[in-house]
This record gives structure tokens, sequence and C-alpha cells, in this order.
């Protein structure tokens, strides 16, 4: 049985490695007949310095898809998530640069927040994944 965290959370990975704007559009509106509402963001520069950005990119991008409401307990879900798995990356990535997408998706009051980041310094990059998940207030 797949529960909707599951659900969710599938949706925000794929949405973090989709490569095309238009397989993002084809990813959303697949998700949307499942009720589920997503985006992705894409963000680049220095991990440590960007931790700020990328968070309230993360927000803004909810925000303005629909994905959350312009409340606090939607925003404080969001940020928190997107905290979870900018911590699950930082081994990797702490002091040096990453370049990729964030995925962010939600049905019902599961909310998740995928990070899939190239980090490295010149051509010696590495591939990193991390993952959130908040209980947002049902909207």
């Amino acid at each position: 049985m797949t529960t909707d965290s599951k659900m969710v959370a599938v949706a925000a990975l794929k949405m973090a490695i989709s490569e095309t704007r238009e397989e993002e559009s084809e990813l959303k509106a697949k998700f949307a007949a499942s009720g589920i509402r997503c985006v992705a963001v894409d963000y680049g520069g220095d991990y440590l310095g960007s931790i700020k950005k990328i968070i309230e990119r993360a927000i803004v991008a909810s925000k303005r898809e629909g994905v959350i409401q312009d409340t606090h307990g939607d925003q404080g879900a969001v940020a928190g998530a997107t905290r979870e798995a900018l911590n699950q990356v930082m081994d990797k990535a702490l002091g040096l640069n990453i370049g990729g997408k964030i995925g962010i998706a939600r049905r019902g009051e599961h909310l998740s927040v995928a990070v899939f980041f190239g980090v490295g310094l010149l051509h010696l990059d590495e591939v990193a994944v991390g993952l959130g998940h908040r209980v947002a207030p049902k909207n």
C-alpha cells in the first residue's frame, strides 16, 4: 500500500531530477491528476552562503504555484522540510558550489522537499540528494 507521504516524496524527487521545463510541466499535470500539487526551482551557488536563499526560493515558488497558501504554518512546513533536505547533503556540499534543482510536492497535509545537486569544484563533481517531509495544515 502506498501512503500519501511516500507518494508526495516520490513526486518531489521526480520534480527535482526533471531535466527540462517541458518535463516539469508533464510531471505537474500527471501528479495533479492524483491530487498532488508540485513545483521545481533551479538553484546554484556556494552551499553555505546559499542556504537562506534556497529556503526563500522554495517558499516563494510554493506560494506562486499554489502548493501552499500564504500562511505561517504552510511557510514553516516548506522551510523546515527544505532545511532537512539541505542538512542531508551538507557533508558533501560544505565549502563547495552546488547546482541543481529543488522539488516540492504536497497532497493534503503531507509536504515533501527534495534537493538534487551537483556538488563540486571545477570538473570534479559529486551528486547529492536530500529529502525532507513535514506535516502542513490542510488547506
